[in-house]
């Protein structure tokens, strides 16, 4: 699953890409992985490369954003065509944990 917003780092204007694996290892549970590029350049964010949750992908994108000046315009969210409707549904559920207050 791929989601990009625009949005800005330290005042410049860019555009934010998220992207977004899930790895279903058993059926009992997900692991899924998630990288966080702008534009081509993807960004060493995190403190593991799997999480159990994506709630704790995308908390953990707000803790960098938050540390590193970076802000995403919510209502420029643009998600890729071809994806596993459930992953959308998901990501829906858990996107509040990146525009936390």
């Amino acid at each position: 699953m791929v989601v990009q917003y625009q949005g800005e780092q330290h005042g410049k204007s860019t555009t934010f890409t998220i992207r977004i694996i899930g790895n279903n290892l058993s059926k009992s549970s997900s692991n899924y992985q998630i990288d966080l590029l702008i534009g081509d350049k993807q960004l060493p964010i995190f403190t593991t490369s799997i999480h159990q949750s994506l709630s704790n992908c995308l908390k953990e994108i707000y803790l960098f954003r938050k540390h590193n000046g970076i802000k995403f315009n919510a209502s420029s969210e643009k998600v890729a065509p071809t994806l596993v409707p459930y992953d959308l549904v998901l990501y829906n559920y858990n996107k509040g944990a990146l525009f936390m207050a």
